[in-house]
């Protein structure tokens, strides 16, 4: 004896197509469960607001950034072998960190014989100090044999392990427009080279604008 053919009743269809489409698209499903809240409730917009606003329910907006990148490219004072002060150097060459306000300035050399550091700003001995400290550090060897590497001199391989352990890079972060250092820090270029050299220096800024 035959029996009956068994049909799917369209309930069941529903449901199956329901969890197929929950499983493959949530995002749908997420937008018609949430879809009569955001008709009862729309999301307020603030007068002279920007209205591209990112929202999503229930009612979670994130408001369009501003944040903003920049970077420029300069050249230091030639200077010979020695630790000095170039605050005042950064902030002339950069006015546009006035433009800020909170933000990160990132400074790097390209070089590998000198190097940027943050320290006193106040007492010049404490850069002359720290000359002579990385000078007891890493000697330089006129008579020989000390270096393997000594293409362009005596102070040639001395000046790369200087670099290398003081750093190519700094960043300070800004506030309001100024570079938010504490009362005593200022930014150093130290010079590793015995002989006058031209420095490039990249500087990077980023964050939200005044």
């Amino acid at each position: 004896m035959l029996s009956a053919p068994t049909t799917t009743s369209s309930l069941t269809t529903f449901i199956i197509l329901s969890i197929f489409t929950l499983a493959f698209f949530p995002g749908a499903f997420h937008f018609v469960l949430w879809a009569p809240y955001n008709l009862i409730f729309p999301s307020p917009q603030e007068p002279g607001r920007p209205t591209s606003v990112l929202c999503e329910s229930p009612n979670y907006c994130i408001a369009p950034t501003r944040m903003t990148w920049f970077q420029k490219q300069f050249t230091l004072p030639s200077k010979s072998r020695g630790s000095y002060l170039i605050t005042d150097t950064i902030v002339r060459e950069l006015p546009e960190i006035k433009n800020y306000k909170v933000g990160i300035l990132h400074l790097f050399i390209q070089h590998t014989s000198c190097a940027l550091s943050l320290n006193e700003n106040w007492d010049e001995d404490v850069r002359a100090d720290m000359s002579d400290a990385l000078d007891r550090i890493v000697p330089e060897d006129k008579r020989g044999g000390m270096y393997r590497h000594d293409a362009e001199g005596s102070d040639d391989m001395p000046a790369h392990i200087k670099s290398a352990l003081v750093g190519a890079s700094i960043t300070i972060p800004i506030s309001n427009g100024r570079l938010a250092t504490g009362t005593w820090q200022g930014i150093w270029y130290l010079e590793f080279r015995a002989a006058k050299h031209s420095r490039r220096v990249v500087a990077t800024i980023q964050g939200e604008k005044l």
